[in-house]
């Protein structure tokens, strides 16, 4: 009976245990209350305090485990798998969208991506009707000229439309104008474009536009990357490679051949021949690779493939 009472009261001392740093201001020790509200590092997640004073004071002493820890929250985000690809799907049939960009088309009146199956099959119903042509989500009319084209796209750009952003910063890409190019392919990827971050890692990359600056490129690879975008994550993968992290880069085309990026899936047979793959992990990254190709296939695209290409 007194060893019972003995287990009992341990677990209740045990329980009672309270990690201060939760509670706490960790630079002055105040302890959180009605008036007094605590914020966490705003790198990490380890420590609170009850000011930005306090927060400065304690710099020092923090930011070796700050450091640490940030790098980790970073990862955690950089190597979750994403539900899908950057690119989404199709609006009108549902189906993922192929990576190869000359297989869809952006409507200038609706900056929606549509695949060539559904761009196909709207053009043959129209033109077998004798009807207008229009665009097959929003159902606008196709702009006659180019002009009218561009007045769309800068409507859509005045409503903050980022797909219309990057679409902008492409067209002065191709036309040579870089700095135009950097300039809104920065403001799509401020409201959370994948493509433009790309774009940017390659403007920093190459130093057009902008400065080169290998740093600012990795950085918004890694973004992308985050936004869905198989092919940054892949050069994320050579990065690594270069650095000597090889594990680091297994798992990025990881993550990018389950997507159904065909390079990733190409240099992981490459790394199983190295040792860096395990011969099961190998095989079930190509299965999800070979799934992810086969899931953006219909008859209407391959229809349309057929007649176009």
């Amino acid at each position: 009976m007194s060893d019972s009472a003995a287990v009992d009261t341990s677990c209740e001392n045990e329980a009672a245990v309270v990690d201060t740093t939760s509670c706490c201001c960790a630079s002055c020790g105040v302890a959180e209350v009605d008036d007094v509200k605590l914020k966490e590092c705003t790198k990490c997640d380890l420590v609170k305090y009850c000011s930005i004073v306090c927060e400065q004071e304690d710099k020092l002493q923090h930011e070796e485990d700050c450091k640490k820890r940030a790098a980790e929250l970073r990862d955690e985000i950089l190597f979750m798998q994403p539900k899908s690809t950057h690119r989404g799907d199709c609006p009108i049939c549902c189906i993922p969208l192929p990576f190869d960009l000359d297989k869809s088309i952006m409507q200038t009146c609706c900056s929606k991506v549509i695949c060539s199956g559904c761009n196909y099959a709207n053009a043959i119903r129209e033109i077998e009707g004798k009807l207008e042509f229009k665009c097959p989500f929003c159902r606008k009319p196709i702009p006659a000229t180019n002009e009218l084209a561009d007045e769309m796209m800068m409507k859509r750009i005045e409503a903050n439309d980022p797909e219309a952003m990057r679409q902008w910063g492409s067209e002065q890409y191709c036309k040579g104008d870089y700095s135009s190019a950097f300039e809104w392919h920065t403001k799509a990827a401020e409201l959370g474009n994948a493509e433009a971050q790309y774009k940017l890692a390659v403007l920093y990359h190459d130093g057009e536009g902008v400065e080169k600056d290998e740093k600012k490129a990795k950085h918004h690879l890694e973004e992308a990357a985050i936004g869905g975008h198989p092919t940054a994550r892949y050069n994320l993968g050579v990065l690594e490679v270069k650095n000597g992290r090889n594990e680091r880069a297994v798992e990025h085309w990881i993550i990018a051949a389950n997507q159904g990026e065909d390079s990733s899936a190409k240099i992981l047979m490459d790394a199983f021949r190295r040792g860096f793959i395990g011969k099961e992990d190998l095989a079930a990254t190509l299965r999800a690779h070979q799934a992810a190709v086969d899931a953006t296939k219909s008859p209407q695209r391959e229809t349309a493939e057929k007649y176009l290409l």
